[in-house]
């Protein structure tokens, strides 16, 4: 009964948070027919800022962390975000009428993190007065990279899979229709089909290999080459402006200018960015009902399934290095979540196919919600309950 009472209380708090108002606020003044718009070189800067500071934040914290007792939360954050991606993968992407590149798009985008909802978590950690490492906030990039990787990588290799098979299927077909229309000994089958001499037209059905490399950026043998996929992601700006922030963070003394610049930015910067999403949400929300049902159900589900995954890591290593009860919260808080920041813009330019109304819709208007009003609590809660404070 007082764990119960413990989360209404923190529920009705996280209802007045400036992350999720903003958020709610930019749904209601869209659905009012608002003409505000945010100019996109304004959101691409704001989007850029955040992932400097996320991304200096990280890096410091590793920089004067004790690597030891990091090392296993930090692979199992990298765990938690490839983990997510493959259940949904594999069980999202079987729903009726889901597309398997939006399922895995959506799949990376609640496997990477929100830094509004770890903002919300550690500020309610702090109220509750429970402890956590400093640098369990660094977490975040060992959860989010991996996961938007894997979720490129498993979009790719899907969409090659299709183009070789289409490719396969169109070169059988124009294999057949040449013997229909030139009958030919069975002993010269071969050579009419087998990029022999016998004519122009098997030229154009035969050589599969070549062909099918050029088409689908495989190897000619048809198989998917993983590292390019993973370099390119790599370089996609919004990880390599994470990634530059945790170098710069390891390698150099940001401090002076992080915190006169960056830290003061960093909450005003991220409440225009939850009103930017909360507008988008609504624009794209027509899309969305098309197929609403099965992304409002994962939505509402993901969140508190992740997070018991991560929770579940968590105290594994809370009993076997002492990671802290805070730290461990933490740990499912940023599971829950489902990026505002890295993910939409790496997901655009990495699955390009994919529909953004799916996964960013899902996320805005039910994930993000779901996570911090709801996750946020309950997880912080259980910590508590479980390992006390």
């Amino acid at each position: 009964m007082d764990f119960i009472l413990d989360f209404l209380t923190r529920f009705g708090s996280q209802l007045q948070s400036p992350t999720l108002g903003f958020l709610i606020g930019g749904v209601i003044i869209a659905a009012l027919g608002s003409e505000l718009a945010i100019p996109d070189a304004i959101y691409k800067f704001i989007v850029f800022m955040l992932l400097i500071k996320v991304g200096l934040t990280g890096g410091m914290a590793v920089r004067e962390a004790n690597l030891t007792e990091m090392l296993l939360p930090a692979l199992f954050a990298m765990v938690t975000g490839v983990v997510v991606v493959l259940i949904g993968r594999y069980t999202f992407a079987k729903f009726p009428g889901i597309r398997v590149v939006d399922a895995v798009a959506t799949a990376g985008l609640f496997g990477a993190v929100s830094g509004s909802t770890m903002v919300a978590g550690i500020t309610m950690l702090e109220g509750q007065g429970m402890e956590f490492e400093a640098w369990a906030g660094a977490l975040y990039p060992f959860m989010d990279i991996p996961a938007l990787v894997t979720a490129i990588v498993a979009a790719s290799i899907y969409i090659n899979k299709q183009k070789r098979d289409k490719y396969l299927k169109n070169e059988k077909f124009l294999s057949q229709e040449y013997v229909d229309r030139q009958p030919v000994a069975a002993g010269s089958y071969a050579d009419a089909v087998g990029g022999g001499s016998s004519g122009g037209y098997v030229g154009e059905s035969g050589g599969g290999g070549g062909a099918y490399a050029s088409a689908s950026g495989g190897s000619a043998s048809g198989k998917v080459q993983i590292w390019p996929i993973i370099k390119e992601s790599l370089q996609g700006s919004a990880l390599s402006a994470l990634l530059l922030g945790m170098a710069l963070g390891i390698l150099t003394r940001p401090e002076s200018v992080y915190e006169s610049f960056y830290d003061p930015l960093f909450r005003g910067l991220l409440s225009i960015l939850m009103l930017i999403m909360g507008m988008e949400a609504w624009s794209r929300l027509n899309e969305l009902r098309k197929v609403a049902q099965w992304y409002a159900l994962y939505a509402f589900v993901a969140p508190f399934l992740h997070g018991f995954i991560a929770f579940g890591l968590g105290m594994i290593a809370h009993y076997a290095t002492g990671f802290s009860a805070g730290g461990v919260a933490l740990l499912a808080v940023i599971a829950a979540s489902s990026s505002d920041i890295s993910g939409p813009p790496t997901l655009r330019a990495g699955i390009p196919s994919a529909n953004p109304s799916a996964y960013i819709g899902a996320s805005t208007a039910i994930g993000t919600p779901v996570a911090i009003a709801l996750c946020i609590p309950f997880f912080v809660g259980l910590a508590q309950a479980l390992m006390g404070s």
